[in-house]
């Protein structure tokens, strides 16, 4: 795809990486502060410039369909197109300076997840919307050597890029953050709808989604909510799409807030439930993350923390009733 498209009339350009389309006059950098208008063309300032770079279990992504128990090579890079006031990497994703010390090319990027075993390539940490560019061309090589790839992402990506996203992307984790439209653009700088577009046009593209929710007492765990976006996950995305609840810690600009109650996330597990949802999971909590057969019942994968201790999936299907789970198993 074409990442901008030129606005001769108002000698600009405007990015299509996301759906703030920023339209950038020369020299100018958009919301994110690493897509920059030089000499007509979009640049992205991040391209080969990683600012964080580990090696994780997948399930701290977290994505509990795609491989358990294996390990994904996770990158990201400074800047972020939302200002999450409870953001966890807010050192990176709030920051614009690049170290262009760190030089990594998409095909060393592919060698280094091959050299340390891992299964897929996740891009985290930041919103890697915005560095697209560099993800997309690490993301092809890395579908050649048999690698997935996972996005971690607010899912504020431009209708072009999700459909981009469909020829090489084989995960997401996408974040609904609240099912407040005024809330979105308010305090985060994003959209509601947009992201509800994202989730969509993601399933429609063959990708395998799992969406989170960081619950934040008094912002977004009003029983209304949390019943509007569970009847949403199930209706438009399906009830097999699992849905991971995650407890809130203050942190950046919301040190004064209270961490979330187990009881709060258990609450929004019963609603989920309750919507039909059948694979409903809490994080940052010190509980569980089983899957069980949604027909039988049957324990399937034993989560303790990041850690699988049992996987009992058969090819994918559960070895007592061979009911087929629904995810990424290969």
């Amino acid at each position: 795809m074409n990442y901008y498209e030129n606005i001769p009339q108002k000698e600009k350009i405007k990015c299509m990486l996301c759906q703030h389309y920023c339209q950038l006059k020369e020299g100018q950098v958009g919301v994110c502060g690493v897509n920059k208008n030089e000499n007509g063309e979009l640049k992205t300032l991040v391209y080969g410039h990683p600012s964080a770079l580990n090696l994780d279990p997948v399930e701290k992504k977290p994505m509990y369909h795609l491989l358990p128990g294996t390990t994904a090579l996770s990158l990201g890079t400074v800047g972020c197109n939302f200002k999450c006031p409870f953001c966890q990497n807010w050192q990176i994703s709030q920051e614009h300076i690049v170290d262009t010390s760190v030089d990594i090319s998409p095909q060393k990027m592919v060698e280094l997840a091959l050299e340390n075993k891992a299964a897929s390539i996740a891009y985290t940490y930041n919103e890697p919307t915005i560095f697209y560019p560099y993800a997309k061309d690490i993301g092809m090589l890395a579908k050649e050597k048999g690698l997935k790839n996972i996005f971690v992402t607010n899912g504020f990506e431009s209708p072009e890029v999700v459909k981009d996203m469909g020829t090489w992307l084989d995960a997401a984790n996408v974040d609904l953050k609240s099912w407040d439209d005024a809330y979105y653009k308010k305090v985060l700088k994003g959209g509601l709808e947009a992201v509800k577009e994202t989730l969509r046009g993601m399933v429609r593209e063959g990708i395998w989604v799992e969406v989170t929710t960081l619950l934040i007492e008094g912002e977004n765990d009003s029983d209304a909510d949390l019943k509007a976006m569970a009847a949403f996950i199930a209706d438009e995305l399906g009830t097999h799409v699992p849905w991971h609840l995650s407890a809130f810690h203050p942190d950046y600009k919301m040190q004064d807030h209270e961490q979330t109650k187990l009881g709060t996330l258990e609450r929004a597990q019963k609603i989920a439930k309750e919507a039909g949802l059948e694979y409903v999971y809490l994080g940052n909590v010190p509980v569980h993350g089983d899957t069980y057969c949604p027909d039988c019942g049957t324990l399937l994968t034993d989560r303790t923390g990041y850690s699988v201790t049992k996987n009992l999936l058969v090819d994918g299907h559960c070895p007592k009733c061979n009911r087929e789970i629904e995810g990424v198993w290969r």
